[in-house]
């Protein structure tokens, strides 16, 4: 595994030109991401009238109300909560990433209003809640792969966070069931409770496309015999291992803990090769979104 201490060579900077290419691959991510996430909106959410939360659910809930454009709202909601938050949104970098998705979104949720059908293509209210929801899902996590924010709920999380102290997931819980709720309220409550699934599905998509399927375990190994266990990690598997200090709570010895990182497909080989090596080892095995770093993702192409 790597060394932290050792300095970095010049080959771990990137280049002017592959920064460039990086910064125009985020932007090309956002851009992409604005545009399905307004496909889901017009093909799906806003002809079945699914409210999911967010100033784009505002904006379709005061829509039925005025017929005031849905992308202009969603603009103009966004204003005060960007000013409000753009120090919370991580610097200039990122604030700019998030402005460019809150504006094309905008732009072409009203715009594509000129071509796709106001009854969108389907008539079903389920088809509309899981594919309007996995549509947008994918969009919202094209943007923050993008390391943008779709603004909206977004923001005003971080607003609550940092102001008020509410944890962030619990501040989208808030917003979106008030917006959810006022959907029920404005159309009826069977949209409103789709309107939930859709909040759900969306996340669950969101997640998978800006992190991934956990395709990586990481796995603790206490053992009394952490040479002969790190020994085929090292060199049948080809795994780096690290090997951390422990103290037993009971017994208060000092014990090694090896630390490793495998791929999913890597740990019943992991199992068999500690058990063989010690089979009263304990061992625990959790999931790693993501990792990076050699022998896996390089760090500086993320």
């Amino acid at each position: 595994m790597t060394d932290p201490s050792r300095p970095l060579s010049g080959r771990h900077w990137l280049s002017p030109l592959r920064l460039s290419w990086k910064i125009l691959e985020d932007y090309l991510f956002i851009l992409v991401g604005a545009l399905v996430q307004a496909l889901a909106m017009r093909l799906f959410l806003i002809p079945a009238r699914l409210v999911s939360g967010g100033i784009s659910g505002a904006a379709q809930i005061i829509n039925a109300y005025t017929a005031w454009p849905i992308g202009l709202m969603v603009f103009l909601g966004n204003v005060p909560l960007f000013l409000l938050g753009w120090r919370y949104l991580g610097g200039p970098r990122f604030v700019l990433r998030t402005a460019v998705a809150i504006a094309f979104f905008s732009f072409l949720t009203d715009f594509l209003a000129l071509f796709i059908p106001a009854g969108g293509v389907t008539q079903d209210l389920v088809l509309n809640c899981l594919y309007g929801g996995v549509m947008l899902g994918v969009g919202l996590g094209l943007v923050y792969r993008g390391k943008g924010t779709s603004g909206g709920s977004d923001i005003l999380g971080r607003i609550l966070n940092h102001r008020l102290g509410v944890p962030i997931a619990q501040s989208y819980l808030m917003t979106d069931t008030l917006v959810v709720l006022a959907g029920g309220v404005a159309f009826n409550w069977e949209v409103a409770l789709y309107g939930l699934v859709v909040i759900y599905v969306s996340g669950l998509a969101a997640e998978m496309v800006s992190e991934g399927v956990s395709l990586y375990r990481t796995v603790l190994i206490i053992t009394g015999y952490p040479e002969q266990v790190m020994q085929p990690i090292l060199y049948t598997m080809q795994r780096g291992v690290t090997v951390l200090s422990g103290t037993g709570g009971f017994t208060g010895a000092s014990r090694p803990v090896l630390y490793c990182v495998v791929t999913r497909a890597e740990v019943n080989q992991l199992k068999e090769l500690v058990r063989e090596a010690d089979p009263a080892a304990f061992m625990v095995v959790g999931q790693a979104s993501e990792v990076l770093g050699e022998g896996f993702r390089p760090l500086n192409t993320h």
